[in-house]
Formats: structure tokens, sequence, C-alpha cells
């Protein structure tokens, strides 16, 4: 159970994100860190693209000041201060997607060699005993991290988007936590949520927030999916692992299957696979008719059903290699459907007229 001096922390990370929110918006028009309407971007008005580096600063100063993540993992805001101002360069410059990757092989290095958080086991995803994956683990982890950074910056296309999906895996991970007697590491995964909480309020125009509209930006959604996958990876692996690696990948299913079927149907156009587009899952939502707030609850839903298949995975303990090969099944037929959306949706209106 939370005592009263473990809310603290969150306390801290709420208000100082908080406020932060509020003192950063001059200052993001001052700096250019805002982002204009156009043929892919369709909001109304210049929105600032200060959420991001107001949620990283906020659990900063609360980790910090409370000292609930500092002491073990500096090396965590390290790497996230990079991809904060990797994140904030190209809101600011645009920069080109093959200098963007680069530099994020480079914060993936700090997570995997410099911190030594790295996969050392996939598990018996096979079924045919544990893979080990000794020296390669390091390089293997540097590709997940750049990927899982890269999946959350592709998902966040509409209102909410990133930032509840962020907070649908925290929660998750901070219920594994829990339930698994690693309690004492709760307040990692709570205090970015802390941070999130008020950037939605005003990324989403929460009753008392309207008019004040704020996007997480490169920053933003860079810095989530690093802390992510630094958790996940720190909690699936070694003696006292909270939770198997296969459950972590079905807690960022969404994301990696959006972003593989995207980079896929690009790949088959003869596109770069890095090039931005309005076909991700969002922007299919609304196409087929859905608001923006309808196709946000949806999506989160679907979030919160791959994530709510690896707990089950987890609590009756479904072997690895059947949570592994229904993962790599359903990656499929994901990318079947969005390949073929349109006929699959032409096909389901005849159906039900």
């Amino acid at each position: 159970m939370l005592t009263y001096l473990q809310f603290v922390p969150l306390f801290t990370a709420f208000f100082v994100a908080l406020i932060l929110l509020v003192v950063m918006t001059p200052l993001a028009h001052q700096f250019g860190l805002v982002d204009q309407p156009s043929a892919r971007k369709r909001h109304a008005g210049i929105i600032p693209l200060t959420g991001g580096v107001a949620i990283f600063m906020a659990v900063l100063v609360a980790s910090v000041a409370t000292d609930v993540w500092m002491k073990n993992n500096p090396l965590f805001f390290t790497a996230s201060a990079f991809i904060v101002l990797l994140g904030m360069l190209d809101d600011r410059f645009d920069l080109s997607a093959k200098g963007r990757l680069m530099c994020q092989f480079g914060v993936a290095a700090i997570m995997a060699w410099s911190a030594q958080n790295y996969i050392t086991s996939l598990g018996n995803i096979l079924g045919t005993g544990e893979i080990l994956l000794g020296l390669s683990g390091y390089f293997f982890t540097i590709i997940c991290v750049v990927g899982i950074i890269n999946a959350f910056n592709m998902i966040d296309g509409i209102d909410g988007l990133a930032g509840g999906m962020s907070l649908v895996i925290l929660l998750t991970v901070s219920g594994f936590l829990i339930f698994t007697g690693h309690g004492a590491s709760i307040m990692e995964p709570l205090t970015i949520v802390a941070a999130i909480v008020p950037f939605l309020a005003f990324n989403l125009s929460w009753k008392g927030f309207r008019g004040n509209k704020i996007f997480m930006g490169d920053a933003g959604s860079m810095f989530v999916g690093l802390t992510i996958v630094w958790l996940l990876v720190d909690h699936t692996q070694g003696e006292k692992a909270a939770f198997r690696p296969i459950t972590a990948v079905w807690l960022v299913g969404l994301p990696l299957m959006d972003m593989a079927a995207i980079m896929y149907r690009r790949a088959r156009k003869g596109q770069s696979m890095l090039k931005p587009d309005r076909q991700h899952l969002h922007n299919i939502f609304m196409r087929a008719g859905l608001s923006s707030r309808k196709s946000l609850v949806a999506i989160l839903m679907l979030g919160a059903c791959y994530c709510l298949i690896g707990i089950l995975g987890e609590v009756y303990q479904v072997p690895e290699a059947i949570m592994f090969w229904c993962f790599i099944g359903l990656l499929v037929v994901y990318s079947l459907v969005i390949q073929h959306i349109w006929s699959v949706l032409r096909f389901v209106k005849r159906v039900t007229a």
C-alpha cells in the first residue's frame, strides 16, 4: 500500500508539469516551438509544442527532489535529456529522418551499454527452452529501443493518443509491479503518469483547461517511448523480473503493429519507410467517419485489449510460445487488414446493411 509520503513525488510531478505547461506557452512562440497547420496537420491555429519538455522536466524535478528514481538511474535522465533535446530540435527545424535515427541509436546505446539495461533473455518464446542473447543482447536492445521510440512518435497523430496510450501501458506496468511483489518500484511508472495527466488536460481541453491547447511534440512522444521501453526491459530481465518479455511485447503491441504495418506498406510502394503520411490507424478511423475524440477512445480501448491479453497471459501463465505465435499471427492479420482496409470496410457495410 502507498503511504502518505509516497504520494509526494506524484504531487510534485503533477504540479511542476502543470506550472511548466502554463509558463512555457509564451516561450514556445518566442523560440518557434510551435506547430502550424498544413496539408498533413489539420489542426486549427498555431499550437505550442512544449508538452513533452514540461513532462520531462516535471519527472526530473520530482525524482531529484524526492530521490525516487535519480538515485538508481541517473543515466535514465541522461538518455532522456538527449532524446528530449533531439525532439525539440526536430520540432523546431524538422531534422532529416536519417539524422534523427542516428541520434536515437546513440540514446539507445546509453541505455544498453552505459546503463547496462539490456535484454539478456527472450524467454521460452519458441517452446525449445529459454533463449539467451549474450553479447548480442546489447545490439538487439538498441534496435528494440529505437523501434519503440519511433512507434510512439508515429502514433502521436491526434489529441491525447500518445499520452493516453502511455497511461494505459504505464498503469498496466504499475499493476504488475504491485501484484508481483515489486511495489518498491511503482513510483517509477506512476511519476510519469502524474506528469502526463496535466498535459492531457490541456491537450484534450478538459473543463477548466480550454483555450490553452498544447501538443506533446516529438520531444514528448519520443520521451514517453524511451521511458516505456526502459521500464519494460528493466522489469522483464533477471531473476527478479516482474513479468515475462513476451508480456511486455503485448503491452506495446498496438503501437508496434501500427508502425510495422505502415512501414511495410511504404516499402511495398517504394517509398521511404520513415516518410510521414496520413495512413496511420487514427487517420483510418477518422476517414471512416469517426470524430477525433471517438477515434481516440476506440484506439485506446484497442490498446487496452492488447494489454489485457498480456495480463491474462501472465496471470494464467500461458506458455510463452503460444503468446509469441499469437502475436505474430495477429501482426500478419493486422497488416493485411490495414493494407486492404477500404475493401474490408465496404464488405462490412454490405454485410451489415
